[in-house]
């Protein structure tokens, strides 16, 4: 009869399993126990690892934070949608955005006002760039890029600000008011502002060259 053996030694981790750990970890703590509190020995001790592991990747806890929040960021990206239409792509993506990005910017928020930004010696868009890095129109350029294809809109005549407008918005909002966006703002964001933007930017139609008024 075969003796069950003691518990299985842990596997160990390595390269980018275990930043990944570490990176959650960090994630876990600094959502539970807050930036200030936060420590490096409070860090390795909930990855269940030495605390020198930590040193070797990041000098210190800022720069752990700021590495984790990047790293819960983009290992939970936002659904794009496609629902046929631009304007429905946009109020999709931009409730899903505020409905899913609400926790991630509250928690950024108070790491940022607990001493994120003194100690780490960045401005608030320095810290947003690092977080959020060049990814912020490009990942979303799919839902423009199929609209282009529609005829809905023309992206050679559209500044990228103007793209990228509504999405700032949401993540400006999302910084104030730490809570996801009321359907109207979401609606006021899409039918007022961008909406008129880039539909002023398409190429005139055969119609608009022959009409006496336009």
């Amino acid at each position: 009869m075969d003796t069950p053996s003691a518990a299985p030694s842990r596997r160990r981790r390595r390269g980018p399993e275990l930043e990944a750990a570490l990176l959650d970890a960090a994630w876990d703590e600094l959502v539970e126990a807050g930036f200030a509190k936060l420590t490096m020995e409070s860090v390795a001790s909930r990855a269940g690892t030495g605390v020198a592991v930590l040193y070797r990747r990041w000098a210190n806890k800022d720069q752990l934070v700021l590495a984790a929040l990047e790293h819960q960021r983009a290992s939970h990206p936002v659904e794009l949608p496609d629902t046929g239409s631009l304007r429905g792509d946009l109020l999709a993506a931009l409730t899903g955005m505020g409905e899913a990005r609400a926790g991630f910017f509250a928690v950024t928020a108070a790491a940022a006002f607990s001493g994120l930004l003194v100690g780490s010696g960045l401005t608030p868009s320095q810290v947003r760039d690092r977080i959020i890095g060049d990814q912020r129109l490009p990942r979303v350029q799919a839902i423009y890029r199929r609209a282009h294809e529609r005829g809905e809109i023309d992206l050679d005549r559209i500044p990228p600000a103007v793209l990228a407008m509504p999405f700032d918005l949401v993540r400006h909002d999302l910084l104030m008011d730490l809570e996801p966006l009321k359907p109207e703002r979401i609606r006021s964001i899409v039918d007022e502002l961008l909406l008129p933007l880039v539909l002023d930017h398409r190429p005139p139609t055969e119609s608009d060259r022959t009409d006496p008024d336009s």
